[in-house]
């Protein structure tokens, strides 16, 4: 099994700064993945921001120039700093991470969510 726990949301106002971060433990052999999802209320979940073992990463539209995901491959943790915020980017948002556990069977996990909620 591998855990995913989510930490850093919270209530900010508009144009404010959060960073939140996850970290993965259990049976890892290796992680190729790691991503930050988010689900706003009635909407479907959404891919925010994804980074590879390697460093490259992709954003969703509306967050580039403003949120930056980066890892810690030793510490098996994935960061995303969000400046800039907007009220539309009230959401849960949700680590996910896929790769090889010890017995070397895949694997891709949920955290289980964090609240990020932007103020006007």
């Amino acid at each position: 099994q591998v855990q995913l726990v989510e930490t850093g949301g919270g209530l900010v106002q508009a144009g404010g700064s959060l960073r939140l971060s996850c970290a993965a433990s259990g049976s890892i052999f290796s992680i190729n993945a790691m991503a930050w999802y988010r689900q706003a209320p009635g909407k479907q979940r959404e891919l925010v921001a994804r980074i590879t073992n390697g460093g490259s990463t992709i954003y969703e539209d509306s967050v580039k120039g403003r949120f930056t995901i980066s890892r810690d491959n030793a510490k098996n943790t994935v960061y995303l700093q969000m400046n800039s915020l907007k009220p539309e980017d009230t959401a849960v948002y949700y680590c996910n991470a896929d790769g090889v556990m010890s017995y070397f069977h895949q694997f891709q996990s949920w955290g289980q969510g964090t609240l990020v909620t932007v103020s006007e």
